[in-house]
């Protein structure tokens, strides 16, 4: 059993459960009077010449009504307290003949009926015992054994009225609350989506600065280290000295705030295949000497899968600087009509490990081979048999975006 409005709604707190009962109570006291002055009237079972067992059975009635206000909380009981009264008021008329009715073609049921029948369904969850109960009181206000067609209609009219009533008000309240949910599951999904959004975001921004900073950080170091070699005054050596200790600690602090990519954004402004050449470049004039070889034609390359390729190549490369000084590397990148295939491999290092090789995040395979699966690649990478590394990527030659749509 369940707390309700008197018609469509819901109910929260006991300030409403008060505000409810009272407008009950005064629903009960307006269908006594009603009921009460329609009986006087004639308009139900009032005798003619009214005796003492008419003024009992009218105060009867009055006490039956106000059963109303506990439409609520227990609407089987309102709905037998007013079945009873009628039953009773039918038994005195037929057959014990105690009262005899002025109209003898009126329903005997008060008014209160009509509303009390809209109670079980309305606010009772078993469905089942509330049907029942309806249908019973709809007998004993129709009296079908004493046919009259009138009465048998006035009797149903009044006691489905309320049933129908109910189950029109019980839908619009469920759908009312599918409704309700399903705007606060929207507005509980758009959050979490702008919250995915943001930590996608911070994710790919850390992931530039894995790929951009750590590139750029490892060549001044890397400068640095050979400007000390090189220098020909102490003042001089001492500066790139520092300058390079600096810039290692700036890799070990970058560290705690590298992410793992997971998306490409649109709008991506990484070169393409064509700043390859300028990577190899850069290589070789900080002491890692590249080749690039290029087999096909770049422009097959569609702009996702050419940063791509550039972001691979420019990862390879720090990594060599990192981890193989001394080395050389050769890229090669072979482009045809429905895939792009790169191998990036070095010779063993031939020099002693720089303070950059401590410097690192360690996600750069992993941020490689998220990239890949991006644009449904493939990576290998591990050791080659001279004793260098070897790294090899395959990627289609054309991965659709909405720009390229457009």
């Amino acid at each position: 059993m369940t707390d309700g409005p008197a018609v469509c709604g819901t109910t929260d707190g006991p300030w409403h459960r008060r505000h409810w009962f009272a407008m009950d109570v005064a629903i009960a006291i307006f269908f006594v009077v009603i009921d009460t002055a329609a009986t006087l009237a004639g308009a139900t079972w009032w005798p003619a010449h009214p005796g003492t067992l008419a003024w009992v059975m009218l105060g009867v009635q009055a006490a039956a009504c106000l059963s109303l206000a506990a439409r609520r909380r227990a609407p089987l009981t309102v709905v037998a307290v007013l079945g009873a009264f009628t039953l009773a008021v039918t038994l005195l008329i037929w057959p014990a003949g105690a009262l005899t009715p002025a109209h003898a073609g009126n329903v005997w049921a008060p008014f209160a009926t009509a509303l009390a029948a809209y109670g079980p369904i309305f606010y009772r969850r078993n469905r089942r015992t509330a049907y029942i109960a309806i249908a019973v009181l709809a007998i004993i206000v129709a009296r079908p054994w004493q046919p009259s067609l009138m009465i048998i209609t006035i009797g149903l009219s009044r006691t489905t009225l309320g049933p129908l009533l109910a189950l029109y008000c019980d839908a619009r309240r469920r759908m009312v609350r599918m409704l309700t949910e399903r705007v606060e599951r929207a507005e509980r999904e758009r959050f979490l989506l702008a919250e995915q959004a943001r930590a996608d975001e911070r994710a790919r921004l850390a992931g530039e600065m894995h790929d951009i900073v750590t590139h750029r950080v490892s060549l001044m170091v890397l400068q640095a280290g050979a400007m000390r070699v090189t220098a020909p005054d102490e003042a001089t050596r001492q500066a790139a000295e520092e300058l390079r200790a600096a810039g290692c600690q700036a890799l070990e602090e970058l560290r705690d705030l590298v992410g793992i990519l997971r998306t490409v954004p649109e709008g991506d402004e990484t070169p393409s295949v064509s700043g390859l050449a300028t990577l190899i470049a850069e290589s070789t004039a900080v002491g890692t000497p590249a080749e690039l070889v290029e087999d096909g034609d770049p422009a097959l390359a569609s702009p996702l899968v050419g940063r791509t390729a550039y972001r691979i190549v420019r990862e390879a490369l720090t990594n060599v600087r990192k981890h193989a000084p001394g080395a050389r590397v050769t890229v090669r990148v072979h482009y045809d009509k429905t895939q792009v295939r790169l191998t990036i491999r070095n010779t063993p290092p031939t020099g002693r490990p720089s303070g950059l090789a401590d410097t690192g995040s360690g996600l750069g395979i992993v941020n490689l081979r998220q990239r890949i699966e991006l644009v449904h690649g493939t990576l290998r990478a591990g050791r080659a048999p001279d004793g260098g590394f070897r790294v090899e990527a395959t990627l289609p030659a054309y991965v659709p975006t909405a720009e390229s749509v457009a």
